[in-house]
């Protein structure tokens, strides 16, 4: 939630800070740009501090992130974006690490899938909660607003930290390995390849929707703030709805690198459909899109999670350390280069066709090669 406040409030902290609301691309590139860091040298930290512990680090860093920010000035909004980077790379790997030992392997994918809920829900969370604290009382203190949830989180999962970091390895060296030690999966297998690209591409496609929604839908559409911050919660509801419906599926009737690269596809339609929102499409039809977009741009995680454990096997943590590096790089990259193009061509509808269109590619390749590790 507090890393999507900021494009639910596009258009209001455009306004403040006088910078063009484009620009919020770069905000959440800079949160995962420097969160790859952090997602690569997280397995290290999980092993000798426990997952729980890490966990608490990322909260810790998204509270220095929300008093940051909420200070108003650019350069404040800079500094928040990498302090809250500096550990949110290590949210996935140290949940992985907890839930992967403890679930059958006839339900991972629904189980990882659960676990990613919590992705969209926060974007759900600051459309439908933080547009009306921005409108009523100013985005510094909607932000504020929310140290609060995070404090009480902070304390409350200390209460199972004794059993559930019972594996943590005191005496274990943190940077043994190296930050380019997880990238070395990369080449022993053609799988991890294939799923590597399709990650990158796939939240690249996840935050262009999330980023650009409001601030398109208000500047192209002729919604007002709140019609567009509905959109946005539209579409995050989407990705909650059905990610536990995509892991049931990939579980029960057709196998997970089928479904994502299904997924792809129908993200490449949604996206060339997106780029010609415009003032003469009805309500109804433009929170359609976006619903259908939800659920493959949103929905896809908790499957590409599932495929990264099973692909690194006893090595899970470091394998989903490096699949959220790769998800990370995807954020950092494609949407400033979305917000580049918009700029240049005044449009989004070609930005969003190129976009849809290395979707469409990256998920057909994962059809490829079979189901070998």
């Amino acid at each position: 939630m507090a890393a999507y406040s900021f494009p639910a409030a596009a258009p209001a902290i455009a306004r403040d800070l006088q910078v063009p609301g484009t620009l919020v691309g770069f905000f959440i590139s800079t949160i995962y740009g420097v969160g790859i860091v952090s997602a690569l040298l997280s397995p290290g930290f999980i092993h000798r501090y426990g997952a729980v512990r890490v966990c608490q680090i990322v909260l810790i860093a998204t509270l220095a992130m929300l008093l940051a920010c909420a200070l108003g000035s650019v350069l404040s909004v800079a500094l928040g974006a990498a302090l809250l980077g500096s550990a949110y790379g290590a949210s996935a790997p140290a949940s992985t690490h907890l839930l992967v030992p403890r679930t059958p392997q006839s339900v991972m994918n629904l189980v990882l899938s659960i676990r990613q809920i919590g992705v969209p829900l926060g974007g759900v969370l600051a459309g439908l909660v933080m547009v009306p604290l921005t409108v009523q009382f100013g985005w510094r203190t909607a932000l504020l607003c929310q140290t609060v949830p995070v404090l009480i989180l902070l304390f409350l999962i200390q209460i199972p930290r004794q059993h559930w970091d019972s594996d943590r390895e005191p005496d274990r060296a943190i940077f043994h390995a190296g930050l380019l030690a997880p990238l070395h999966m990369l080449g022993e297998s053609s799988a991890i390849r294939r799923l590597a690209l399709a990650s990158f591409v796939y939240t690249g496609m996840q935050l262009c929707f999330v980023t650009f929604m409001t601030i398109h839908l208000t500047s192209k559409a002729n919604f007002d703030l709140i019609q567009a911050g509905q959109a946005l919660a539209t579409y995050q509801i989407a990705g909650v709805l059905s990610r536990p419906i995509w892991g049931w599926l990939a579980d029960k009737a057709l196998a997970a690198r089928w479904l994502l690269a299904l997924q792809g596809v129908i993200m490449c339609v949604t996206a060339v459909l997106a780029g010609q929102f415009g003032v003469d499409w009805p309500q109804t039809l433009v929170i359609t899109v976006c619903a259908v977009a939800g659920t493959t741009a949103s929905g896809f995680t908790g499957l590409a999670y599932a495929e990264w454990a099973r692909l690194g096997g006893a090595r899970r943590t470091e394998a989903t350390g490096l699949g959220t590096g790769l998800m990370f790089a995807g954020v950092m990259l494609i949407p400033s280069a979305f917000s580049v193009a918009v700029t240049a061509f005044g449009d989004y509808a070609a930005a969003y066709v190129v976009a849809g269109g290395l979707a469409a590619i990256s998920g057909l390749l994962l059809l490829g090669g079979g189901r070998a590790r």
